[in-house]
């Protein structure tokens, strides 16, 4: 009979973790969409606007439009800070910059008309960045994300810097992808991202987060490239899966804009006496 009360309990208990296993899944979920909001904008617009053709302005400049007026609605309606627009805004330009250098390059092309082009690159495409940094610092806030065993600044702003401008000097000199991906482990060895998630606090490897979003981005970008946001070469006459190798490309860029993000949050709060406890910077 004891036995047989026991196994009950544990069955009961099994339900009742799976249950709040599920409930903190979808929790998480609903946090991870309501920042993912800005590049869902975008995602939808580039399908509306390839499905039914706007009047008067071309595609492009349309997309520049509802990416202007989604930025300024999010601050208004308070769901991003004049300190995340800033960071955005930030974000803003280094795509660009990144954006006229690969297209010079020939590394990709915006085939379509606009008249908000800058040597060849539409403005909106600044804001497909800027999503990305939209999305960290939403999620940063809604999750409350705290860094465990952070390296330095004087390791981390090297390192970011390295990893950006190897976008370019690849072109010109030997790739070093690899071995800033190899670095990216040894700094970053010891560190952690904690979040919470109705009160419970959890914990994941920083490499490890670095990897999913950035798996997570290269998905994005076969719709984006579907709907027609830019074009690879092997693109130019259908549509063709991006090759998974572009994956480290987004992680590094990942990485970027996370230690980005990451080190001004740390010198916020170093500026506001913010709190540099055992646990590691917070939000």
């Amino acid at each position: 009979m004891e036995a047989t009360v026991q196994k009950h309990v544990q069955k009961k208990t099994a339900r009742l973790r799976m249950k709040r296993a599920l409930v903190q899944l979808l929790l998480f979920a609903r946090e991870q969409a309501l920042s993912c909001l800005f590049p869902v904008v975008i995602f939808a617009s580039l399908a509306l606007t390839k499905i039914v053709p706007l009047p008067f302005l071309p595609r492009y400049d349309w997309l520049l439009i509802i990416c202007l007026f989604t930025q300024w609605w999010m601050v208004h309606s308070r769901l991003e800070t004049v300190d995340e627009l800033k960071v955005i805004t930030l974000f803003h330009l280094i795509g660009l910059a990144l954006e006229i250098f690969k297209i010079h390059m020939g590394s990709w092309s915006y085939p379509e008309k606009g008249y908000v082009k800058i040597l060849g690159v539409p403005l909106y495409s600044g804001f497909m960045y800027a999503s990305v940094a939209s999305y960290i610092c939403q999620a940063w806030r809604r999750l409350e994300i705290k860094l465990v065993n952070w390296p330095p600044f004087l390791i981390v702003f090297p390192l970011a810097a390295a990893i950006y401008l190897n976008f370019f000097t690849h072109h010109f000199w030997i790739d070093i992808r690899w071995w800033l991906s190899a670095l990216v482990l040894v700094v970053f060895w010891k560190s952690r991202v904690t979040y919470a998630v109705n009160g419970t606090r959890y914990s994941m490897p920083v490499a490890l987060s670095f990897v999913l979003i950035g798996f997570f981005i290269w998905i994005a970008e076969n719709i984006a490239t579907f709907f027609g946001a830019w074009q690879y070469p092997d693109q130019a006459h259908a549509w063709s899966p991006v090759h998974f190798g572009k994956v480290s490309s987004w992680l590094l860029l990942v990485i970027v804009s996370f230690l980005i993000v990451a080190t001004l949050k740390q010198v916020k709060g170093n500026r506001s006496g913010g709190e540099k406890t055992e646990q590691g910077w917070g939000n």
